[in-house]
């Protein structure tokens, strides 16, 4: 119950993140904004998850791992209802950038907790099936949301998702199993322990290597619209094979992590990548884009369990703030595959060139992967994995 009341939170806070993508345009409207105005409140989100993480994460620094849940659920929550009762676009955003505060350090702290229930062999896999709520966030959340928005507002779908937050408050307060909190650790300890170049580097290769699955997530509906050209429901079909994908990576990687983590790091990033390169070689195909769409997120996702356990492994005393940083990279990353894409259509490269982009940012990961090991064998160091404790 305990893994299950984690990986429904990380469900929940998955479903408040992509939800605005798609009830975009009843959001819009109800405040009379153009779509590209309205997209202001995803960013006022991510930038909440950018500073929220390191921020909370070191605040949070003498608090128990579950005291620090409890209190981030309702900050989650407190967002949520905020969000709704907001009259203007501006005060909108604000409650926006309020929800994504926690949402780092949430998902930081889930596979943490995760980790620490099972034995060591058993911990990709654990951390593996609480980081899937993300993915399954994607298959049935954010679809059940943009329904819930178009027949009753956005604001109806918000309420829903904070009193979804609110559930999982009480299933964190019934099942997760109460720990002692480190009241003599501070905030300068959490910090100065991230000095290691190891956690630094796997922040790197979250930052650049999950960049090209957004580079591509981002347009795919106005690829398969404009290029394939498909109906209404295909669309929705392919981005349902799309979490599918997500949900597959998540826990394939997992199994492979607790097998040997950095071929689990390598295959997914070098799969990616040649995943990406077919894209533009079948856009006109239909049935060559649903294969590649779901093999992209796939390959991609498989590495959210392998560096979250690297991080583990590498980050020390600072493992509640490395854990939480990892998500920062994720929206980092988001950011920046949107950015590329964004800067090659206005180009005029076609939506072709989003999968040769985005393989090129699978492969500087890879690189940067690949330099880590070799900085860990020229100093002699052998990856010693201690128990999450």
């Amino acid at each position: 119950m305990a893994l299950f009341v984690l990986t429904f939170g990380t469900f929940v806070v998955g479903t408040g993140e992509f939800a605005i993508m798609g009830m975009l345009p009843e959001f819009a409207t109800s405040l009379g904004l153009s779509p590209a105005d309205a997209g202001y409140a995803i960013t006022a989100y991510a930038l909440g998850v950018v500073i929220g993480a390191p921020l909370i994460t070191i605040l949070g620094a003498r608090l128990s791992r579950r005291e620090l849940l409890l209190t981030l659920l309702l900050l989650f929550c407190f967002g949520n209802f905020l969000s709704i009762v907001m009259p203007t676009p501006g005060l909108v955003e604000v409650a926006r950038f309020i929800t994504g505060l926690p949402h780092g350090a949430l998902f930081g702290i889930s596979a943490l907790v995760a980790a620490s229930m099972v034995d060591r062999s058993r911990r990709g896999r654990a951390v593996g099936r609480v980081l899937s709520g993300i993915a399954i966030s994607t298959l049935i959340g954010a679809p059940f949301s943009t329904f819930a928005a178009d027949h009753f507002g956005w604001r109806i779908a918000y309420l829903m998702i904070g009193l979804l937050g609110f559930v999982t408050f009480l299933g964190v307060w019934r099942y997760i199993p109460a720990d002692a909190p480190n009241r003599k650790n501070s905030p300068l300890r959490e910090v100065t322990a991230l000095g290691n170049t190891q956690v630094l580097m796997t922040l790197l290769t979250a930052a650049i290597g999950f960049g090209g699955m957004f580079a591509i997530y981002t347009y795919l509906t106005s690829v398969l619209v404009n290029v394939t050209q498909v109906s209404e429901w295909r669309v929705m079909l392919c981005m349902m094979v799309w979490g599918l994908g997500m949900l597959a990576g998540a826990n394939v990687g997992a199994w492979v992590v607790d097998r040997n983590l950095d071929i689990a790091v390598i295959v997914a990033l070098a799969g990616s990548a040649v995943a990406m390169v077919v894209f533009p070689l079948v856009l006109h195909s239909y049935a060559g884009l649903m294969l590649d769409v779901f093999l992209v997120p796939a390959f991609v996702n498989a590495l959210g369990p392998a560096l979250q356990t690297r991080l583990m492994d590498f980050a020390g005393d600072a493992q509640t703030l490395a854990a939480s940083l990892n998500h920062s990279a994720f929206n980092i990353a988001n950011a920046l595959g949107a950015s590329l894409g964004s800067v090659l259509l206005a180009h005029g490269f076609g939506y072709g060139a989003l999968g040769t982009g985005g393989a090129l940012l699978s492969g500087a990961g890879l690189l940067v992967y690949l330099m880590e090991l070799l900085i860990l064998k020229r100093r002699g160091l052998e990856e010693v994995r201690e128990p999450i404790v």
